[in-house]
């Protein structure tokens, strides 16, 4: 039962983020913006079980099906293959993840990023509005 409690909230994690992808950059900030608690300062580390980027200079993060992260990182440097990459964390002091304090680097690169802010997305929010811009369309 709880595998399939866990299928079912990954899959909609996925299907999230596959309409996201339809959006612009500016739209899925917005999307997720909208839908962002006010920055934390701190949050559990959990190896993510995936990440998307959404501009230039924030990505959104799932550590788990139901728990996803935007961060907002220090300037323009996600050079990588869209989400192809293996992402990082550095520090974790404690098991938590701190905006300005630790960092992310991708796989095969030299550059890392400083997270300037973290903001817990309300992935419930985020699934009414897809449905209601998916139902206007």
């Amino acid at each position: 039962m709880l595998r399939t409690s866990f299928s079912a909230a990954f899959a909609a994690a996925l299907v999230l983020a596959g309409c996201a992808s339809s959006m612009s950059r500016a739209e899925r900030l917005s999307l997720y913006e909208a839908n962002a608690s006010e920055p934390l300062k701190q949050v559990t580390y959990f190896s993510p079980q995936g990440w998307e980027e959404v501009d230039a200079k924030h990505i959104l993060v799932t550590m788990r099906p139901r728990e996803q992260y935007l961060l907002r990182l220090s300037g323009p440097c996600l050079d990588y293959d869209n989400g192809a990459a293996t992402m990082f964390f550095s520090g974790q002091i404690g098991g938590f993840i701190q905006p300005k304090f630790d960092r992310i680097t991708f796989a095969g690169s030299p550059i890392s990023c400083r997270i300037e802010e973290i903001r817990a997305i309300n992935v419930d929010g985020v699934r009414a509005a897809m449905d209601a811009r998916d139902a206007a369309i």
